[in-house]
């Protein structure tokens, strides 16, 4: 059994006891998340698709720990006139437990 879920502008293929990484939640670790929205819920190979969202599916999800992503470095120079720019960024990130998709 398998659910697809939107959180944070992306849409991810979750299944019981997977970890991802997702864009950064509110919570600490060990909370309990739950995502209501479910766009398509898979059992059994029956297969259920939601205009836009699944009715009564939700996903459980334990918060493990807020983490942050790899450094980017933005690197802009424009040649011959002796200037550049470097910037750094690390995007928060919230690694979660996929506990049970209820459908």
């Amino acid at each position: 059994m398998f659910a697809v879920i939107k959180t944070g502008g992306k849409q991810y293929r979750v299944a019981a006891d997977e970890q991802i990484t997702i864009m950064s939640l509110a919570g600490a670790a060990g909370e309990i998340v739950t995502f209501a929205d479910v766009l398509l819920v898979e059992k059994d190979g029956a297969t259920e698709l939601g205009a836009p969202f699944v009715a009564g599916a939700s996903v459980k999800a334990e918060i493990l720990e807020q983490t942050r992503g790899p450094k980017v470095i933005s690197f802009k120079k424009r040649r011959r006139k002796n200037s550049k720019r470097k910037r750094g960024h690390r995007q928060d990130l919230t690694l979660v437990r996929i506990t049970e998709v209820v459908a």
